[in-house]
């Protein structure tokens, strides 16, 4: 364990570990605002039950399950609890697998049924009057293929969990494991027996954030099983940022909600500014801010929390730079001009077509972004969209790794990413003969991404797609046979051909779009900073540049109007942009350890002065506008 078993134990985790001492019902759901420490209390709690639990669990083999949102925060609680075997630690998606992997034959069932849905789905775009002919022959195409792999599914011994879905080779991906786990866990008493038995504590990350289904699914299991298993939710409904997640963990009979206030990283003038934000909301205050030892003595840090406002014009980039050389010369402070050290200075971004055009992705982004599809262009935020995951998950680092001569770390993405090193295909092949056409087949790789190679990213799937180097989700397939047919640009953005799009960009904008995600540049999406804190940050606010109805700062603010779609949504009490939007300027604003700022590119000005000081946010005099 590390130091942070250490740190004094708040109100709250007391209260924590009380409620696991106890016998009979366990569960609970604890409430963490940003900078409160949660990683802390989960962790300080796992060590809590290691204490008082663990020498009985590991004599009856079992484990204590955590499971969380990402593979960063997987390592993350990792580090801290260290290689002790009583708890696993996992993604989501890592843990359904886990549980549902023994239930083969379950598998082969769902895949079928999985199959006879998608070729429902497809006949029924096929049967509508108004569906356009191109449209309803790749339906018939599709309905072909679906078909081809039901015959083939008797056929497969095993199913594996991978990128990517692949029937045909017993590859289930992303997106079945999240369909499968939960169902499985609602519809079989076997299945809720096997993860109690297995798992008598079950702990969730990031529950705010976590798929709706398997919290209902555990929810579903806590009912069932009042005693001997401890279900626990870690999270922050006012932390909410992607479409999909639950939200609010509702308590049932028998449940304790705790709420942990304090806030240890923001300082004083961002601390006030996030409970005013927050207000609107839950209306948890967070206390205490961050403080520091000054002549021997712990002591506030006041910091700072200002508004720019700035016109929205063709001019963004230059006022941009402007803004952060008048807050250098305001503080005589050249932090707010650092490129390099990614815990100085952030700038968070909705979506910034400037900072594409400026790495040299521009047409990537437009693809994926402009009047795509709601799964590719929030997948492009944070990286997940299916059709970029594999360049970043291994295909690019295998090509960045024989660029440095990383010949190990070449061949650990190998084994476990290319289809080629399956032990069947392995064992079959000529030893010397296949690892001199694998070298081969990399620098070909490694070429068609290089900038000025006239590679497209659709030539290096099919390239991928022939040499069989990478399993690739199983909607390249028909996305291949796409790119092939069409050689013509295709310049008008829709839904139904952004992932084209995609296909046709440069290979080489793949660098770019690297380097924005893997945040080797200041800029950071504001989706994708949740967790991390910085000394001095610059949220940008620019609606123009979203183009997105997910979030509107300017519908947020009250300078655009609501459609009646949000009106309705508002009224009726469900989530809508206005609560989207202010749950991501929390976050935004709360990554700040010292300085805060927040640069508004607006049409007018005058009217964002206005909205902005009727908040009451910010303090009037922290309210500039430049023009």
């Amino acid at each position: 364990m590390t130091s942070r078993i250490g740190k004094p134990n708040t109100a709250t985790d007391t209260a924590l570990h009380e409620r696991l001492a106890k016998d009979g019902n366990r569960h609970f759901v604890m409430v963490a605002g940003a900078g409160s420490g949660k990683t802390t209390s989960l962790v300080k709690a796992l060590a809590q039950i290691e204490c008082t639990q663990g020498a009985s669990l590991r004599r009856n083999g079992q484990e204590v399950a955590c499971i969380t949102y990402t593979e960063v925060a997987v390592e993350e609680i990792r580090g801290d609890v260290g290689n002790d075997d009583l708890f696993h630690v996992s993604t989501i998606h890592s843990f359904l697998w886990t549980v549902i992997k023994p239930f083969q034959n379950n598998l082969r069932e769902w895949v079928k049924g999985r199959l006879h849905e998608k070729i429902a789905e497809k006949q029924e775009k096929i049967d509508k009057p108004k569906t356009r002919e191109a449209t309803k022959a790749r339906a018939a195409e599709d309905i072909v293929r679906y078909q081809d792999q039901l015959a083939e599914i008797d056929r497969v011994k095993n199913f594996r969990y991978g990128t990517g879905s692949d029937y045909t080779n017993g590859v289930l991906g992303h997106s079945d494991i999240l369909r499968i786990g939960p169902a499985f866990i609602q519809d079989h008493t076997l299945m809720r027996s096997v993860l109690t038995r297995r798992f008598p504590v079950i702990f969730v990350d990031e529950s705010q954030d976590t798929d709706p289904a398997f919290v209902e699914a555990l929810r579903h299991v806590a009912r069932e099983t009042p005693r001997g298993f401890c279900l626990g939710f870690f999270g922050d409904p006012v932390q909410k940022i992607y479409m999909q997640g639950a939200g609010p963990i509702e308590t049932e009979d028998g449940w304790e909600t705790l709420e942990k206030p304090e806030n240890f990283r923001c300082p004083q003038a961002v601390l006030r500014v996030i409970n005013r934000i927050r207000a609107e909301d839950d209306g948890l205050e967070q206390t205490r801010g961050r403080r520091e030892i000054v002549d021997g003595e712990e002591v506030p840090v006041e910091g700072t929390a200002r508004v720019l406002i700035l016109p929205a014009d063709d001019q963004r980039q230059e006022r941009l730079e402007n803004a952060r050389q008048w807050l250098a010369d305001q503080d005589n402070d050249d932090g707010w001009l650092e490129t390099e050290d990614e815990s100085a200075l952030r700038l968070l971004v909705l979506v910034h077509r400037m900072a594409a055009a400026r790495l040299g992705f521009p047409d990537l982004y437009s693809a994926l972004n402009d009047k795509s599809s709601e799964e590719l262009s929030s997948g492009l935020i944070d990286g997940t969209a299916w059709v970029v995951r594999p360049f970043l998950s291994y295909i690019m680092p295998v090509a960045l790794a024989r660029q440095e001569g990383r010949e190990f770390e070449i061949m650990r993405l190998l084994r476990k990413h290319s289809p080629q090193f399956q032990p069947e295909t392995a064992a079959a092949a000529d030893t010397a003969g296949f690892l001199n056409a694998l070298r081969d087949e990399i620098a070909e790789l490694v070429a068609m991404l290089q900038p000025g190679s006239g590679a497209r990213i659709g030539d290096v799937v099919s390239f991928l797609a022939a040499s069989n180097l990478f399993g690739l989700d199983e909607r390249y397939a028909a996305l291949v046979e796409k790119f092939a047919q069409i050689e013509e640009q295709v310049a008008d953005p829709a839904p139904e051909n952004a992932a084209l799009r995609f296909m046709q960009c440069e290979a080489s904008e793949l660098w770019g779009y690297r380097k924005y995600i893997e945040k080797l540049s200041p800029f950071t999406t504001q989706q994708g900073i949740k967790g991390a804190e910085f000394e001095k940050v610059l949220v940008v606010v620019d609606d123009q540049e979203g183009r997105s109805n997910a979030f509107s700062y300017g519908k947020y603010f009250g300078v655009t109007p609501l459609s009646d779609t949000d009106q309705a949504h508002v009224d009726a009490g469900r989530d809508s942009v206005i609560g989207r939007t202010r749950r991501l300027f929390y976050v935004c604003c709360s990554r700040a350890l010292s300085d805060l700022a927040v640069v508004i590119f607006a049409e007018d000005t005058a009217q964002m002065r206005d909205a902005i000081t009727e908040k009451a946010f910010f303090e009037p005099d922290c309210i500039n506008v430049f023009e």
